[in-house]
């Protein structure tokens, strides 16, 4: 029994321990960059949040905002600052738990109604952070198009 609650508590512990915590020279870098290519694209209206999240709402949807507890309905398109696109659910979209997205999707959910269009630029820190996933490098900047479709 020992072993069994080792095994599965082990990855949790690393996962969680392993995280780097960024300091606020990391994240006036990130700002940096992500001001960077807001100026490189010609990008106007962004706002930033006091996370470090950039967003511009294009649509804000209807007056029921997201909950933290509602299940979402989306459309997104996910690019790193490069320009390469790491997921495309323009077509269909996905369903999610607000509650389980990156800290990102939640903080700009909360902020929309259903048929919101959104774009929002994510430091790593509100992305996936220290983790390197299969098209997502270790501390990468995100990008985001999203639209909701469907509250639930």
């Amino acid at each position: 029994m020992i072993k069994l609650i080792f095994f599965l508590f082990l990855p949790i512990t690393l996962l969680f321990f392993s995280c780097k915590t960024y300091n606020e020279e990391d994240k006036a870098s990130f700002d940096d960059k992500i001001n960077a290519y807001i100026e490189q694209e010609h990008i106007e209206g962004m706002v930033r949040s006091e996370s470090g999240l950039y967003f511009k709402i294009i649509e804000p949807g209807e007056d029921r905002k997201i909950r933290y507890d509602d299940e979402v309905k989306f459309r997104y398109k996910g690019t790193l600052i490069d320009g390469a696109v790491f997921d495309d659910q323009t077509e269909d979209g996905q369903q999610f738990k607000v509650r389980e997205l990156i800290p990102a999707w939640k903080e700009i959910m909360l902020e929309l109604g259903k048929g919101a269009k959104v774009q929002l630029i994510a430091p790593p820190q509100l992305g996936y952070g220290d983790h390197d996933l299969e098209k997502i490098p270790k501390h990468s900047i995100l990008i985001y198009e999203l639209e909701i479709i469907e509250v639930i």
